[in-house]
């Protein structure tokens, strides 16, 4: 069984795993626009900050023995994530909707950081 600090930053690892997927695919297409070097700068920017979290929020949840072992899109609706515990295995469902927001916060709230 997840104690509930341990769902919340798993929560948060699943948002900053998907924020980081979400900025690498972006990194590529940005290379065509007219201002590539600006926006690729804040993706930089924003990628090192994000993976610094993740990581750490990782080395956390392996320290109690939670990892994600497997993550699937049910529709296009919901995915679900099956997680390993030292317990059992728990197989968690999102809302696809509600992560795109939460990841579009996120990388909103550390864009407002650096400009204030």
């Amino acid at each position: 069984m997840i104690k509930f600090e341990q769902q919340r930053l798993l929560h948060k690892f699943v948002i900053l795993d998907l924020a980081i997927q979400s900025l690498q695919r972006d990194f590529s297409v940005i290379e065509n626009l007219k201002m590539c070097n600006v926006y690729m700068t804040m993706i930089e920017k924003l990628l090192k900050a994000i993976t610094s979290e993740h990581y750490n929020i990782k080395r956390d949840l392996a320290k109690d023995k939670i990892k994600i072992v497997k993550w699937e899109k049910i529709d296009q609706y919901f995915s679900e994530l099956t997680v390993t515990t030292p317990g059992e295995d728990q197989v968690l469902r999102y809302a696809n909707q509600a992560l795109k927001t939460q990841v579009e916060e996120l990388l909103l709230s550390h864009i407002n950081e650096g400009t204030d």
